[in-house]
């Protein structure tokens, strides 16, 4: 199962880049929870400086941009 975070104080970009990892993960058809991180002093464990971001696995993979599902298809392969 794929554990895909999103990293950010919930803010309408934040919301965007959930959508998209969501829709992501369900037209690839893989188990998946997401979890909202929006502790600022968690979100800099991870070494983000910039939100939205998109950890994947524990993973940093996107930081400061809202990405459509299919560029974050390639993070969950």
């Amino acid at each position: 199962m794929k554990v895909i975070k999103i990293l950010g104080t919930g803010c309408m970009k934040c919301e965007k880049l959930e959508q998209s990892a969501r829709k992501a993960a369900e037209e690839m058809g893989i188990e998946f929870t997401i979890e909202k991180v929006k502790d600022l002093n968690k979100i800099m464990d991870y070494g983000v400086m910039m939100t939205p971001a998109l950890v994947v696995d524990d993973e940093v993979k996107s930081v400061g941009k809202i990405l459509d599902p299919d560029e974050i298809k390639k993070y969950l392969k």
